[in-house]
């Protein structure tokens, strides 16, 4: 597939909508300047579509009076030049899109021969077909699944002038009824230009629109649904499409217990496409890796940096808490970090955070490698979450503000849970916050075609989502 199809295809497809009743968690809006580019990038692949019009040979015969009639042949007809100098990409709110082409210009070369009584001659000759204007409308939806549909509604072509030229022969002869035979190609030109345009959109654009994925996956786990929610926004200035926009677990789909914000984006056309990503899109992740269990670490001394001083055995926890020591002498420990609940992200202008609720529960690692438990802890954490975009992907990481432990129960007895304060920071903050940010730094995709890039990426935080401002770049 061409580049300009295939990049004209990413942007039509925020006309199309499926029926689903609810908000989107993710929005792709693209302005007037991004079909502008989609245009651009178009044309130079719908004039070599259109450059590969055929031209029928044809025949027939013309009375010239008192020469009779005089038979005549045309065949052998090639473009020569084709030109598209001319186009323009207009929105019709709550309708759609409309393709207009003027000026256009086509050269074309051929043969002729004419036969008079026993005469025969022949020669060749040059048609210049002038302001050619060609008008489409398109009619964009979506199928049962989500994935964008495209027709053309309607398309007329028109042609102002021809100028035809014979040379060879006996060309005075031809020259006779030269309006004729211009007349007789001008018919045939005008169907087989929106012949050309209906053909690209069904055999060509369409079964990309329809191949276009609707998930991305991203691990054994879990993948993003980018289907299609509902009909599309259309303005003079912009046109948006109500993505899903939820994360969902790929062996069991079930609904979250919570549903998306309304989603506003501000009047902002200086870009050529706009991406808002609910805070909906972040949580139901949370859900998802939570509901499958996924969201359980374990800790163990092999893991800490030998210069820390506080080693995760009975030895070195028994100077804290010393009935862990008297209990279970010289024994490692384990820590299992699990998430009791799905953790929440709240996006807000200016700032996003993430207020976790962990339970870390201490073993002893039994001399048979058993585990006989010794407390359990609630951890509330507070962090601030970076967040950025490359070309392709949302991408992220945690910075820890806070951290608050209560002692939820005790296999040895009572404590001063303070006392762990400073071990536990320090595990959460060097071993477990690390392995999260190496997931986060890999990041999310985008719903964007192969080979689209986005450069000039402007990032702003509002109330409940991440507004993505961006040109578009194809190949």
């Amino acid at each position: 597939m061409a580049p300009g199809y295939t990049l004209t295809m990413a942007l039509c497809v925020v006309l199309v909508g499926a029926t689903y009743a609810g908000n989107p968690g993710f929005v792709v809006r693209v302005t007037q300047k991004g079909l502008e580019y989609a245009r651009e990038q178009g044309m130079t692949v719908l004039r070599q579509k259109l450059s590969t019009i055929h031209l029928p040979d044809f025949s027939g015969s013309y009375d010239v009076g008192i020469l009779g009639k005089v038979k005549y042949n045309i065949d052998s007809m090639v473009i020569t030049n084709f030109q598209l100098p001319s186009s323009q990409v207009t929105l019709l709110p709550n309708v759609g899109m409309k393709l207009s082409i003027s000026g256009a210009y086509i050269q074309i070369r051929g043969n002729w021969g004419v036969r008079y009584l026993f005469v025969s001659t022949s020669g060749d000759f040059e048609l210049k077909v002038l302001g050619i204007s060609i008008s489409v409308g398109l009619s964009l939806g979506s199928d049962g699944s989500g994935r964008p549909t495209i027709s053309t509604t309607e398309c007329s072509a028109h042609i102002s002038d021809m100028q035809v030229h014979f040379s060879g022969g006996l060309d005075w002869l031809i020259n006779l009824f030269d309006d004729v035979i211009a007349s007789s190609l001008k018919n045939t030109m005008e169907d087989q230009l929106c012949n050309k345009v209906n053909d690209a959109v069904k055999n060509q654009l369409e079964p990309v629109l329809r191949s276009l994925p609707v998930t991305a996956k991203i691990d054994d786990v879990a993948a993003i649904d980018y289907s299609l929610i509902g009909p599309p926004a259309v303005t003079s200035e912009n046109l948006d499409a109500q993505l899903k926009g939820e994360f969902f677990d790929q062996s069991h789909r079930s609904s979250p217990p919570f549903s998306p914000q309304p989603l506003s984006l501000p009047d902002d056309h200086s870009l050529m496409v706009y991406l808002a990503a609910s805070d909906y899109l972040f949580n139901t992740a949370g859900f998802v890796y939570q509901s499958a269990g996924k969201l359980i670490f374990n800790v163990t001394d092999d893991m800490i940096p030998k210069d820390f001083p506080v080693r995760l055995n009975t030895t070195s926890f028994g100077k804290m808490i010393p009935q862990i020591s008297k209990m279970y002498p010289d024994m490692l420990m384990k820590l299992k970090i699990s998430s009791p609940s799905a953790p929440s992200l709240a996006v807000e202008p200016g700032n996003v955070t993430i207020s976790p609720v962990l339970d870390i529960q201490a073993y002893a690692v039994l001399p048979n490698s058993s585990l006989a438990s010794l407390f359990l802890l609630n951890l509330s954490a507070h962090a601030v979450a970076k967040i950025g975009v490359n070309s392709s992907r949302i991408v992220g990481y945690l910075e820890l503000s806070s951290i608050k432990i209560d002692l939820k129960h005790s296999d040895v007895g009572p404590f001063p849970v303070e006392l762990l304060n400073f071990a536990v920071n320090y595990y959460v903050s060097h071993i477990l916050l690390p392995r999260v940010n190496e997931i986060l730094v890999h990041g999310y995709p985008l719903p964007l075609l192969d080979d689209v890039e986005l450069f000039n990426v402007v990032l702003k935080l509002h109330e409940h989502y991440l507004l993505l401002g961006a040109d578009v770049k194809y190949g």
